[in-house]
């Protein structure tokens, strides 16, 4: 099969069209496609909507050390056998605990993988030690686990129903798994609960 060519003519329409698309319209393309974005409007009305509280906050630990997964016989007892922060990654959720805090973010409470680098995420970030919830573990490598966690997150999801905000910090593979996106570490996916298992993804935030 050939490749499809477009005319001149077709092709300078196409290149007026682009040039004519909103800034706004651009960010939509970008959040529709699930494309990491820092600079939209739209940030902003996410950050509004969590002004507001009653909102899930799924945040995936910032940056680690270079590596996929953890050693091999790491124990979720002792961080030294396990991947952790960086020292850019714990700037990182210094800089969020910073953003929270200058716009008044309120947060209910904030629950935490038992992985190392999600607790030291929460802790640098909200300056309190999380809650420890299995349902945020890590699924990269254990897809057995996968249907257990997704339904057990989603219910906490869908039915949380605070004044401020829930902060579930964990890891990609599993907030990929519950709603289909997948962050980059240190970003936010916020969700707006809807109850009966449901739940809608508002955004997603990033401070990079």
């Amino acid at each position: 099969m050939s490749a499809c060519k477009l005319s001149p003519t077709v092709a300078v329409n196409v290149s007026r069209r682009r040039r004519q698309l909103s800034h706004a319209a651009l960010c939509t393309l970008l959040v529709a496609l699930c494309v990491p974005f820092t600079a939209c409007a739209a940030d902003d009305d996410v950050w509004d909507a969590l002004a507001h509280g009653t909102h899930v906050i799924l945040l995936r630990h910032a940056t680690t050390t270079p590596g996929v997964g953890d050693p091999p016989g790491f124990k979720l007892d002792d961080c030294s056998t396990q991947r952790n922060l960086s020292e850019d990654g714990r700037a990182e959720a210094r800089k969020l605990g910073e953003a929270f805090r200058a716009r008044k973010i309120a947060v209910d409470r904030v629950l935490s993988s038992p992985w190392c680098r999600c607790i030291e995420t929460a802790r640098l970030a909200f300056d309190a030690t999380p809650e420890i919830s299995v349902a945020l573990s890590n699924l990269f490598g254990q897809p057995e686990n996968r249907d257990k966690q997704v339904a057990e997150l989603r219910n906490l999801v869908s039915t949380f129903h605070g004044r401020g905000n829930l902060v579930l910090v964990s890891h990609g593979s599993t907030i990929a798994a519950l709603t289909g996106v997948v962050p980059d570490p240190a970003e936010m996916v916020v969700v707006k609960p809807e109850g009966g298992g449901k739940f809608s993804v508002v955004g997603r935030l990033t401070l990079r």
